[in-house]
């Protein structure tokens, strides 16, 4: 049997204040073998991220190891200089964080940023470090390379900006990489392909990779190692195929349980709330000095829907698809270009300028990151009661506030919090807190689950559920989780570089989806779901493409698709399929 690439035997970790020591990590062992890809899965505080951060010696301060040890191809880290870490560091054992933005330097041109690494650990010349990023984004297959090289990290797309950081980290050729959250921010067809990319490179070097993740089903499909953890212990460890298919821990089933399972579906058909007619956003694209004007970029063409009156609308699709662009307009947080939207037969002006209090109060949004749409310097009652400046007494605002807190689970003194004294959970019940306090008619929910750990995300999603079911708004749900889409949705609209390409009701678009496109999103999102006769199966989407309608073509991109109804309620994107004559035939 080969010896381990990394062998962690009792490990334990602390945090120390104030004279005071609080357990974090409690006495845990695994073995990487070369070439291996184990997982670590567990909600929010279990560990896992501070385990990696231990094995590259990136302890935040206060954190001490307080046991057992850590032995990287028969090197004890205990061991090991300061200065020999950080020869390590990069050079053997990389790793690539939850968010590429947090650690690219936006200032530095991605090329250049690559290139460090090589010329610090690896002598190569600034030309010979260039050769070798531009291989490594060719390799992570980058459009234009080169382009890409000048280029700065706000430049690209959440999923090219992880492409870039695959590269950057790969470019050295580690032993091991560590993988901490790299797939969270990302819609399926990117994380297939983001996941197959770095699986791919790292089997090409003989790389072993680390993989930190709350997302069981791909867990399930790549990983050939598992560990679960739990406030810090290691609770169980195997193949996924044992533990998550068949696990014997009970806080492992109940992880699974937490997973979004279909809800039945709704009969009725409600009135429209909202209406959306050929709705058009473009956005001023920026020119360099002294170049021509660049053209506008239209992230919202032509899109054309109603949003129900109670219901949940689900829009998915991959990023850069325009969902959230779709969902701001609505709101008027963004200028449409053209088309119309109505609110209850009432069309509204599209700049948002003159858009009156009262629709503004009977609207409201929930942000993806509530971290950062809540004022750190207020504290959560003022936070929720905000939507009521103007039109309710500050006593009673007070009073609305502590009852809208308690509806989401936080009462008692929460009101007197701040946003940093709360969990990502918690901070995402206050932005739900704050949306439902003016009772609103419309609610647009922007990723409000994708950060979150599936225990966590069960319990805002039941929130979200509960509290729609008691004020009866309407919702447009933007997000990028399929799961999530089967579990809350009524309808379901995908869309697709700017158009809206499939529409109909939810079991519809799972069951019977006729867009190619919306067929691949599917099959690249397998999922963990509850088997029959108990315990948990993998399932995966296989579905052939269907013959469009009589005359038409599956519309794919360009212009001038028509939504044509296939079932009840059910329209797909086509266009009208022109006749070529034969050679024999007559004009």
């Amino acid at each position: 049997m080969t010896s381990p690439l990394l062998s962690i035997k009792g490990l334990s970790l602390a945090a120390e204040r104030h004279g005071a020591v609080t357990g974090l990590v409690d006495d845990v062992s695994f073995d990487i073998q070369p070439g291996e890809l184990f997982a670590i899965v567990g909600e929010s505080g279990s560990g896992k991220t501070m385990i990696a951060r231990t094995i590259l010696g990136l302890l935040p301060p206060g954190i001490v190891v307080t046991g057992g040890s850590i032995d990287f191809e028969g090197r004890n880290f205990a061991h090991l200089e300061t200065g020999e870490m950080r020869r390590l560091r990069g050079r053997e054992i990389g790793m690539i964080f939850q968010e590429p933005m947090t650690s690219l330097n936006p200032s530095i041109p991605v090329g250049r940023q690559i290139g460090e690494a090589l010329r610090l650990h690896e002598g190569l010349s600034e030309r010979g470090a260039s050769a070798r990023a531009l291989e490594m984004l060719r390799a992570v297959r980058i459009p234009d390379p080169e382009r890409a090289a000048r280029s700065y990290p706000h430049q690209f797309s959440g999923g090219m900006r992880q492409r870039i950081m695959i590269a950057s980290v790969l470019a050295m050729r580690p032993k091991l990489l560590i993988a901490d959250e790299p797939t969270t921010a990302l819609d399926a067809l990117i994380r297939g392909e983001v996941m197959d990319l770095m699986i791919g490179l790292a089997r090409e070097i003989g790389t072993a990779i680390l993989l930190i993740s709350h997302d069981l089903g791909m867990v399930a499909e790549y990983a050939q190692h598992l560990l679960v953890m739990r406030r810090g212990v290691a609770v169980e460890s195997g193949t996924p195929e044992r533990i998550l298919l068949a696990p014997s821990h009970d806080y492992t089933r109940s992880l699974l349980a937490s997973l979004p399972e279909r809800a039945a579906s709704a009969d009725r058909v409600p009135a429209p709330l909202i209406e959306v007619s050929d709705l058009e956003v473009a956005y001023s694209a920026r020119s360099r000095m002294f170049a021509r004007k660049a053209p506008p970029v239209r992230a919202v063409k032509g899109v054309s829907l109603d949003v129900r009156r109670g219901e949940t609308l689900a829009v998915v699709g991959e990023s850069g698809s325009g969902k959230t662009t779709l969902g701001r307009a609505i709101l008027g947080l963004c200028t449409g270009s053209g088309g119309t939207v109505s609110f209850e037969g009432e069309a509204l002006d599209l700049t948002g300028c003159t858009r009156s209090r009262a629709f503004r109060r009977r609207t409201t949004m929930i942000f993806q990151d509530p971290g950062g749409s809540l004022d750190p310097r207020m504290r959560l009652g003022d936070i929720v009661a905000e939507p009521l400046r103007g039109t309710v007494p500050r006593g009673e605002r007070a009073a609305r506030a502590a009852q809208a807190l308690e509806e989401v689970g936080l009462g008692g003194d929460y009101a007197t919090r701040y946003p940093h004294e709360l969990s990502g959970g918690q901070r995402q019940r206050v932005a739900i807190a704050r949306a439902i306090i003016a009772q609103p008619d419309l609610v647009v929910a922007d990723e409000p689950v994708s950060a979150l750990d599936p225990s966590v995300q069960h319990q805002v999603l039941a929130l979200f559920a509960d509290l729609q079911k008691r004020h009866g708004f309407a919702s447009l749900f933007v997000t990028h989780d399929l799961a999530v889409v089967e579990q809350v949705a009524d309808r379901v609209a995908v869309m697709y570089h700017g158009h809206l390409l499939e529409i109909g009701p939810r079991d519809a678009i799972f069951d019977a989806p006729a867009h190619p496109y919306t067929i691949r999103l599917l099959e690249a999102a397998p999922r963990i779901a509850r088997a029959d006769g108990g315990g948990f199966e993998m399932v995966r989407v296989t579905a052939a493409v269907p013959e469009p309608p009589d005359g038409h073509a599956w519309f794919e991109d360009g212009d001038g698709p028509t939504m044509i109804q296939i079932a009840p309620d059910h329209f797909v994107a086509c266009v009208r399929r022109t006749h070529t004559a034969h050679p024999e035939e007559h004009p």
